[in-house]
């Protein structure tokens, strides 16, 4: 009998206790229970979730891939998570139901555990938008479901709308942005360089966490913090540069709270604020009140943004428009999620609903050589109530507060 021969394809390992989620079993339950509707009415007797933002909504465990599989399955009675041998006991300790654990021993014991779990289901449902070419073909040659139906769009609109635990923890990390936020803004200095200043804003941020979540994962939080040129795009990386008098800033800060993404964005400048980039700067933050006092239930995503759009080409500023308006919020981070059809974009018409969770966040970026050259971007959240919107983000923008004066 050879060594190889011994080793389990996959096994169970409860390592110590489970570790508190962030939301009680009962949100779990809930959510569990509109999936298994949603299931009755697609005709599917199982799903196989393998996206992070839907393992961890599910079942409260944010994976690592790290080149490997990772899958939740929700059967009639079950919710049970699937992870690789190297993270051991913890996806079990951080998952609201079971977990089962394959081994690297052999290729392909991730598709033996999914059917394992699976068991006899012939009809089962999956994320179409981020099961890959060969994970299908895996799916059919090693499981060989009769049925296997696409309920990503479903499964996404389902999170649009979010709890009230939900809408309590996007609070307090709207709020945790503003701390650091406040870190960054003091760590102004010239000749500081991004990274410096960005480094402020996330240990602030981390620590924050840490006192007000601490059963939560500490991880995931980042800020970028660009400066003059660099400010162009809204998700260009953290560099070395060193600030200088009259640049302009944009200051972005991201707590992750158990998956959960939260935001803060402000446009800054140092010392002093040219007359051009003034004119700019005044006519981004017209839109984004505009946008802010237009947040109601009943209002189609592409109506915010029609209006918006107007608004600006009556400036002859809407070709330096650089994306849409507005998304989501929830479980999402800048690696993994996106409730891709709440967003305020030409092409979405999403009727808003009491609720929803979305940012009003829009940006021009005027090129290089141009009077008033850079990057502006101001950045709120918002919680669509019964009868209109709730600003959760309390860092002030605008000229008043933001242009800093330091040495």
């Amino acid at each position: 009998m050879t060594i190889q021969s011994t080793r389990p394809e996959f096994f169970e390992f409860h390592n110590g206790s489970k570790a508190p989620l962030p939301f009680t079993d009962n949100e779990y339950e809930s959510r569990l229970f509109a999936l298994r509707r949603l299931m009755s009415i697609e005709g599917v007797s199982a799903v196989l979730l393998t996206s992070m933002q839907t393992v961890a909504y599910y079942s409260g465990f944010l994976y690592c891939s790290f080149g490997r599989p990772y899958a939740c399955i929700v059967t009639e009675h079950d919710c049970i998570t699937i992870s690789a041998a190297i993270d051991m006991g913890q996806p079990w300790r951080h998952s609201y139901g079971e977990n089962l654990i394959y081994s690297d021993w052999r290729r392909d014991n991730f598709w033996r555990a999914v059917k394992r779990v699976l068991g006899n289901a012939a009809c089962i449902g999956i994320e179409g938008d981020h099961l890959t070419l060969v994970g299908r073909k895996k799916l059919d040659d090693l499981v060989s479901p009769i049925l296997v139906r696409d309920m990503s769009a479903e499964i996404t609109n389902a999170r649009m709308v979010k709890s009230a635990e939900e809408i309590n923890l996007i609070k307090g990390g709207a709020h945790i942005a503003d701390i650091g936020g406040e870190a960054i803004r003091d760590a102004v200095r010239l000749g500081a360089r991004e990274i410096d200043i960005a480094m402020a804003g996330r240990d602030a941020m981390e620590l924050a966490i840490a006192e007000h979540y601490p059963n939560s994962e500490i991880r995931d939080s980042w800020v970028w913090f660009q400066s003059g040129v660099n400010t162009d795009g809204a998700h260009n990386p953290v560099t070395t540069r060193k600030l200088k008098c009259g640049d302009i800033l944009s200051m972005n800060t991201f707590p992750m709270i158990s998956g959960y993404y939260t935001a803060l964005e402000r446009t800054m400048f140092v010392n002093q604020v040219d007359a051009e980039s003034l004119k700019i700067w005044q006519a981004n933050v017209e839109a984004h009140e505009l946008g802010i006092s237009i947040i109601r239930p009943g209002v189609r995503c592409s109506e915010i943004c029609a209006t918006l759009n107007e608004y600006f080409e009556d400036l002859g500023l809407l070709q330096y428009r650089t994306f849409g308006y507005g998304h989501s919020f929830g479980i999402l981070s800048h690696y993994y999620g996106r409730e891709s059809g709440l967003e305020f974009r030409e092409d979405i018409d999403t009727e808003l609903s009491a609720g929803m969770v979305v940012s009003m966040e829009p940006m021009l970026t005027i090129p290089a050589g141009m009077p008033g050259a850079g990057g502006y971007r101001e950045h709120d959240i918002l919680v669509v109530t019964e009868t209109g919107a709730e600003n959760i983000t309390g860092f002030p923008y605008g000229p008043d507060y933001n242009v800093i004066s330091v040495t």
